[in-house]
């Protein structure tokens, strides 16, 4: 069950748990799988070639982008704003 969902069924009255503990797990839940997501972020965001090779940059850029939700042109843009210079 995702996050709005949870929330929007809280506002309705309809989401029912056994107890307190389960409703709290279940929300933890889903609210880990966005930290994850923007720690990967940051971490991208954070990153910068400065001495390191082409190689050894694209390397570290793949890990830093796996799971960090972000594809195609902002994963370019970032890619691009991370390295030293240009691309020929």
């Amino acid at each position: 069950m995702c996050r709005r969902k949870i929330l929007e069924d809280l506002e309705e009255g309809s989401l029912e748990y056994e107890t307190v503990g389960e409703f709290l797990v279940n929300i933890k839940k889903e609210f880990r799988k966005r930290d994850k997501e923007i720690i990967k972020i940051a971490k991208l965001k954070r990153l910068e070639q400065e001495e390191k090779t082409m190689e050894e940059f694209v390397q570290e850029f793949r890990r830093a982008a796996r799971e960090s939700g972000y594809e195609r042109r902002p994963l370019v843009e970032e890619f691009k704003r991370d390295m030293n210079g240009t691309i020929c």
